[in-house]
């Protein structure tokens, strides 16, 4: 017995549950899609397919990310203790658990449309694909922004049995958002990044890191209210909009001094960033 809950915490470990800020970064622009997408009224199967498609979904990338980054992560004091790279589970354990996750996530969808399956499928080489740009591309965070946002396609595929041009709108803010908030995640391995040869967007910015950042928050934040604005969205999504933006002002008070902490700080407070959009989109769609 002892032995199956050490096997299991170091699972839980694996796949980050013990960190919960990957699966909100991922769940509040899935389920702002939803809402957008069926007009302020999914239903409770969807919002619950999604929801545990999400987890299941980022759980498993935690698994394929770490196996594909064992040899890198033993070099990053962050890093270093994580189950697969200290040896505490190996690396088959640890493909077989995204596998298994994976499939369980597709078994969700299966009373979905066909769309939605064909967009799972893309979004699960899309995940699974991610670890390995970072071998190579310069702003690797732009991909992580497509795995991280897939579920908004997808969400409106499962509404709608089409994908429109709003769609992909949300997709490319969530783009602009996920490289803002995970340039200030990379701000904090930046040395050993450099010294390991990843490629980030920290370092590729350089000494604009701080714009940059800042740039793509005012970009994202441009593409929601052009979105949000067509849609018909009017007083509580731009109060909620607001309040995104003085959050992204509070995070460049954190981020100006390239401090290890406080860019950690303001990445991990990009939950309520997220929640403050969702909330202002929710609302608006329940006072109509």
């Amino acid at each position: 017995m002892n032995f199956v809950l050490t096997r299991l915490t170091w699972y839980f470990k694996l796949v980050r549950l013990h960190k919960p800020i990957g699966i909100m970064l991922l769940l509040w622009p899935t389920l702002g899609a939803l809402w957008m997408a069926s007009g302020g009224n999914p239903g409770w199967q969807l919002v619950l397919i999604f929801s545990l498609g999400t987890v299941l979904m980022r759980s498993a990338g935690c698994a394929i990310n770490d196996y594909a980054d064992r040899d890198f992560d033993k070099h990053v004091k962050r890093t270093a203790e994580r189950p697969l790279t200290s040896g505490k589970i190996s690396g088959k354990e640890a493909v077989g658990v995204a596998v298994v996750l994976s499939l369980i996530s597709f078994a969700l969808i299966l009373p979905l449309n066909t769309l939605t399956k064909q967009m799972s499928v893309a979004a699960v080489v899309v995940a699974a694909s991610y670890p390995y740009f970072k071998r190579f591309f310069a702003i690797p965070q732009a991909y992580l922004g497509i795995a991280f946002g897939f579920g908004i396609p997808m969400a409106f595929a499962a509404v709608q049995n089409t994908i429109p041009m709003a769609a992909w709108l949300l997709l490319l803010a969530n783009v602009f958002w996920a490289v803002a908030y995970d340039t200030e995640y990379a701000m904090v391995d930046r040395d050993d990044d450099l010294r390991i040869g990843i490629k980030t967007s920290a370092i590729t910015f350089g000494s604009y890191d701080v714009l940059a950042v800042m740039l793509c928050y005012a970009l994202s934040f441009g593409l929601l209210l052009l979105v949000g604005w067509q849609m018909g969205l009017r007083a509580w999504f731009v109060t909620g909009m607001a309040v995104a933006i003085g959050l992204s002002i509070y995070h460049y008070t954190l981020i100006r001094g390239r401090e290890r902490m406080p860019c950690f700080a303001a990445f991990n407070n990009n939950n309520w960033l997220g929640a403050a959009i969702f909330a202002g989109i929710a609302i608006d769609y329940a006072v109509k």
